[in-house]
């Protein structure tokens, strides 16, 4: 391998690894880390917290955060005020603390307080932000002093039900251990009731979860989330179900315009650079998607999206005898073309 090889291949293994931590830092600010990087970052339209890193745990997995300190209410209602999109979902959330701050208030005068209840079921497609709510309903509630330590542990199906007589109950409690003073967080809560058969343990499961509600009432929330028409029959499908989820808050599709605004973002804040050809180009693309926000996967799929253009990116710059620090922060209409014939192919 002569010199100009040698040149051509450092750059490669340059571009190669700036590629795969910006990848890493759009997945890391769009769901947050893997169970193995750190805890509580920035979801989709969300700028990260300073200091503060996310966690979006494998499903099934139930990997608890670490305990933060107690937030201000003023700052997490700014926060919240950030998110791109989800104009009902926020101000049905801000009508939530509203309702948390009074109750705190009544306890802390010794007024009677009102039997107040924090569980709640989250519908929608997935990809429209139910996480990152659930993430920050558990710091408001901490901040509150309703929870003592503000966590979220995220859990399905697989997390709770095991496959033999006697093993769910301990594998939901297990869930429940680890969820106490905080939250738990069930995706697509409606398998546990779906399946019916005398091998089917999703009843045992339920019945360990309404348990533990009523014997943890007083720090743990139980947050149910999935497709709006699947919750209606998780909830109704047991009358102890439909007694302790009586607040639901349902999740619409981003629009394009609002996809277009998180895709933006996340370039921001990779120090990316869009030429405006490019940003044509993908704004185009996304109200094409945006007929079927669901099928496209709404925040998911812009994540898809941008890291198929980093791909092409990435390609380009290899090709090139000099790559200077503009030219990586710097993607072109040629990129994002190129990212969206393969998708089309």
């Amino acid at each position: 391998m002569d010199a100009k090889d040698a040149i051509i291949f450092q750059q490669l293994e340059v571009i190669r690894e700036m590629t795969q931590n910006n990848l890493r830092r759009v997945g890391r600010d769009l769901w947050g880390p893997s169970p193995d990087q750190g805890a509580d970052a920035a979801a989709p339209g969300q700028a990260p917290r300073a200091g503060t890193e996310g966690k979006r745990p494998a499903a099934g997995q139930g990997q608890a955060e670490e305990a933060q300190p107690p937030e201000s209410i003023e700052a997490l209602k700014k926060e919240l005020a950030q998110y791109i999109g989800l104009d009902r979902v926020k101000r049905e959330v801000e009508d939530l603390i509203d309702l948390a701050t009074v109750h705190k208030l009544r306890r802390e005068n010794g007024l009677p307080e009102m039997d107040l209840s924090l569980h709640m079921v989250f519908s929608g497609n997935p990809g429209t932000g139910k996480t990152m709510i659930a993430r920050l309903m558990a710091r408001v509630y901490r901040s509150l002093g309703l929870l003592s330590k503000g966590q979220l542990v995220e859990v399905d199906r697989s997390g709770l039900v095991a496959g033999y007589v006697g093993q769910t109950a301990i594998k939901t409690q297990e869930a429940v251990d680890k969820a106490l003073g905080g939250v738990l967080f069930i995706d697509e809560a409606y398998a546990l009731t779906q399946r019916r058969g005398e091998n089917d343990f999703g009843q045992e499961a339920v019945d360990t979860l309404l348990k533990a509600m009523e014997d943890h009432r007083e720090d743990l929330v139980v947050i149910a989330a999935g497709y709006e028409a699947l919750m209606k029959g998780f909830v109704s499908s047991n009358p102890g179900l439909a007694s302790r989820f009586n607040r639901f808050i349902h999740f619409p599709d981003y629009t394009p315009q609002e996809m277009l605004a998180i895709f933006e973002m996340q370039c921001a804040k990779g120090c990316y650079t869009l030429e405006e050809g490019a940003r044509q180009a993908a704004a185009a693309y996304l109200e094409r998607k945006g007929g079927d926000a669901a099928a496209f996967g709404n925040a998911r799929g812009v994540r898809n999206l941008m890291e198929r253009i980093l791909v092409s990116q990435a390609n380009r710059l290899a090709a090139l005898d000099k790559v200077d620090k503009q030219a990586l922060m710097t993607i072109t209409q040629a990129d994002v073309e190129a990212a969206l014939r393969q998708e089309e192919g």
